[in-house]
């Protein structure tokens, strides 16, 4: 039996988008042909995370529209999801595989339905899923080399975790998710409940504090990838995002992200770019 047409939206978009992120979306430097399929697989990523991240529907709503946004990657009936429709076409014309899509989506199940992590090695097994196929996307299209992806997930998961740093009181505050691992909070005897105030204890600052620590090994291991890309403007757009990463990691290292969001700068910007441009030639 043929599935009926669905006409509701399954998409909840919040109105975020490219600009809103720490690190460029498919820009200038990226190939003109593939910026398209770039800018898909980020609008795909981007409602999938914002299905996952409304605080106004269920986990069981959540996972039963990501569960359809799936579908509709696979081939069901497109209208009440345009974002999973386009990814699909994309990755048709592009003959990339499906699988980075469908890491995403596990990742935002999981977003769904885990509320706490346990430790650092269970943090980095969501980034595997939330983070390194984004990366690892951008590289299949460009057809580089998989002895890109070490460096790269260590950069997309750098990334990722300094966003939840960033984010952490409004993470616990709108969705009771916390990804400040219990091991860490325990270790500087810290309590989740110390995310509702309005600065860091230093329990807290030493959670986090650990946390670049481990971001900090990341971004260690990510300085290998643009050495790695072959692809002149993906090496140099990579490069900037290394940069942009350290830059980052160093305001949160400074700032406190319960008392204001910590972010980066235009200055930030301009200055990754000037750098990404002079190590990825």
């Amino acid at each position: 039996m043929a599935e009926p047409l669905m006409t509701a939206a399954v998409e909840t978009p919040s109105g975020k988008g490219r600009t809103d992120e720490n690190f460029p979306v498919g820009s200038f430097l990226i190939r003109r042909d593939l910026r398209v399929h770039v800018h898909a697989f980020y609008r795909f990523a981007r409602n999938a995370d914002d299905i996952a991240d409304n605080p106004r529907l269920s986990a069981a709503d959540k996972v039963q529209r990501l569960d359809r946004m799936e579908a509709v990657l696979d081939g069901a009936a497109p209208a009440d999801s345009p974002a999973a429709a386009a990814m699909r076409e994309s990755l048709i014309a592009t003959n990339m595989t499906f699988q980075h899509c469908r890491d995403v989506l596990r990742a935002f199940r999981l977003d769904a339905t885990k509320l706490r992590y346990s430790d650092w090695d269970d943090l980095m097994e969501y980034c595997r899923y939330s983070a390194s196929p984004v990366g690892r996307q951008l590289l299949d299209l460009h057809g580089e080399a998989h002895d890109t992806w070490p460096p790269s997930d260590a950069l997309c998961s750098a990334l990722q975790v300094l966003n939840h740093l960033q984010d952490c009181a409004l993470d616990h505050r709108n969705l009771d998710r916390v990804y400040l691992p219990r091991q860490q909070l325990e270790a500087c005897g810290a309590r989740i409940e110390e995310l509702q105030a309005a600065q860091s204890s230093p329990a807290l600052r030493c959670v986090i504090d650990r946390l670049l620590d481990g971001t900090g090994a990341l971004i260690a291991t990510a300085r290998a990838l643009p050495a790695r890309v072959k692809a002149a403007g993906l090496r140099r757009e990579c490069a900037v995002i290394v940069d942009l990463a350290e830059r980052l990691a160093r305001r949160l290292r400074r700032g406190d992200p319960l008392a204001r969001r910590v972010k980066l700068t235009r200055g930030d910007f301009a200055g990754a770019l000037f750098v990404g441009l002079w190590r990825g030639r």
